[in-house]
């Protein structure tokens, strides 16, 4: 199951950190806003996209959106959302519960700079009733993500 292997990643890697663990769903960003009583730009969205043959993941404010002239001069290519099915075969999450956390192999893992502006998001944690508080900051050392600048400014 997708929320054992992230807690047995900090259980391994950050036992300082605890997964919340929710009656309700956070498969949304507007739900999991309200369900971590958080606003909806601090939930660390993860979107799963393939550049050509390569799948990377990318954390975002939950309230960034993709800008994809950005995204293709960053990652070289047009960016494309993986289907749902695409989603659990290659992280092991089901859609809502994606995170960079707790892969069955690893995978390019970037931070869009717009989670610089938190000191603590909130992540899914592997499933649609689970996630983590943690400083972006961390996120990045822990997963060994690279900040890159790939959404579009908020208006």
């Amino acid at each position: 199951m997708s929320l054992d292997s992230v807690k047995a990643f900090f259980a391994e890697q950050a036992p300082d950190i605890a997964i919340i663990e929710t009656q309700e769903s956070s498969a949304t960003v507007t739900l999991a806003a309200a369900a971590h009583g958080v606003e909806p730009a601090r939930i660390a969205k993860t979107l799963s996209l393939r550049i050509g043959d390569k799948v990377v993941l990318v954390v975002t404010s939950g309230i960034g959106r993709l800008d994809n002239r950005k995204a293709k001069a960053t990652f070289g290519g047009k960016p494309r959302m993986l289907d749902a099915q695409e989603v659990v075969a290659i992280t092991g999450h089901p859609v809502g519960g994606v995170c960079p956390f707790g892969l069955p192999s690893p995978l390019p893992v970037y931070c869009d700079i717009s989670l610089k502006a938190f000191d603590e998001v909130v992540p899914a944690a592997g499933s649609t009733q689970s996630a983590l508080r943690i400083s972006p900051e961390r996120m990045v050392a822990l997963t060994g993500a690279e900040w890159v600048d790939v959404c579009q400014e908020p208006e």
